[in-house]
């Protein structure tokens, strides 16, 4: 359940709670693709860097170790041992990035396992079923993520089966918790909005699946490649008719730049790879902007990744040090790159909820909106 504390513009200061525990937001949600994340971080590491929402992935899990061995093992949050809230995408989104290896029909889509080969068929009663044995606290409904730009035809009509793969997601999770069949009985379902860059589809599509009365409402297929003043743009035309008192999640975004900008358009929680990737490659988030840890003027410094920061990683170790890691291409390089930025955004979001409370979120967005992007 979503309660709206107060708003600043569009910008909303909210609580967000679940079986799992309750969720401050804005929020970002950590990924955690196979259940873990990706530089060695365990459940027990997002909990001393501040995060509250770890998220997983229906497929890739559903193809190893397999949805039905993590329900055996108790679920996620035992297999992992993370006790806050866990997020699961559909699996819609391998229809879109698998693009070479899958078939849609009304019925599902039938993939290629990128493993393997081998083929996997999976509609909304597929992924209903799948994150009902990953006992997640919000599973997301299976939807068509189409390549951005489209065809407005083919965007329309992608837009009514992802309406009509909705109910059924919503009639199949019904089913699943009555019968006893969920690992989380109190699984939550997050519908999914659709339609490229077309403000008349958006639209149509928000409204539609707003009368379905979810607990949740998401905008998917952007940050697909679209320069970010449209996705800014769709968001803004979203945001218009998404229910007040739902919470909203921006799927794969973003930038700390972008973070700020769609808070600023009434979004509440956001997920994204960037942080993590970026910082295996020695790419840090600081207070006044992205700083390439390899860089040789770095070889005899003594302060750390930001003075500003006050992580694990910033109160331990220098910048001279941590290029040596990445230099000898060591596995501690990449678990303390990763641990500073996911700390990053974390106590970013932190501080976007404390403007919130104060009333100066305008002020903050002004100073931060463009620094925290830049290329030092």
């Amino acid at each position: 359940m979503y309660k709206l504390i107060k708003t600043e513009g569009h910008a909303r200061r909210g609580e967000f709670k679940t079986v799992h525990g309750t969720v401050q937001t804005p929020a970002f949600m950590n990924v955690a693709t196979v259940a873990a994340i990706k530089g060695g971080l365990s459940a027990f590491d997002l909990k001393n860097i501040g995060c509250q929402v770890m998220l997983c992935n229906t497929y890739h899990l559903h193809l190893r170790p397999g949805d039905e061995v993590v329900r055996d093992m108790g679920g996620l949050h035992k297999f992992t041992r993370w006790d806050g809230p866990i997020l699961t995408d559909s699996g819609g989104f391998q229809v879109f990035s698998l693009a070479s290896l899958r078939k849609i029909k009304e019925e599902g889509v039938t993939f290629n396992s990128h493993i393997d080969g081998r083929r996997i068929f999976m509609g909304p009663e597929e992924s209903m079923r799948i994150q009902a044995n990953l006992g997640t606290t919000i599973a997301m409904a299976f939807d068509e993520c189409i390549k951005n730009p489209a065809e407005h035809d083919y965007a329309k009509d992608s837009c009514a089966r992802t309406v009509r793969w909705l109910k059924r997601c919503k009639a199949e999770l019904a089913r699943l918790k009555h019968e006893g069949l969920a690992v989380n009985p109190d699984e939550m379902l997050f519908g999914i909005n659709q339609g490229c860059c077309f403000d008349d589809l958006r639209i149509d599509h928000m409204k539609e699946i707003a009368e379905l009365d979810l607990d949740g409402y998401s905008i998917g297929g952007l940050a697909v490649g679209e320069p970010a003043e449209e996705m800014y743009r769709v968001i803004s035309v979203v945001e218009e008719h998404m229910p007040k008192d739902k919470i909203r999640y921006l799927m794969g975004v973003g930038t700390p730049g972008n973070i700020l900008e769609s808070i600023h358009r009434g979004v509440d929680l956001f997920d994204c790879v960037m942080p993590a990737r970026n910082a295996r490659h020695g790419h840090l988030n600081t207070w006044n902007g992205v700083i390439n840890i390899r860089n040789a003027k770095y070889e005899r410094d003594d302060s750390p990744i930001d003075p500003e920061c006050d992580c694990e990683v910033c109160r331990n170790f220098s910048r001279s040090y941590l290029r040596h890691l990445f230099k000898a291409d060591e596995t501690l390089a990449l678990r303390l790159g990763v641990m500073h930025n996911l700390y990053f955004y974390n106590k970013l979001l932190e501080k976007c909820r404390h403007a919130l409370d104060e009333g100066t979120f305008e002020s903050f967005y002004s100073k931060y909106v463009t620094l925290l992007d830049q290329r030092i």
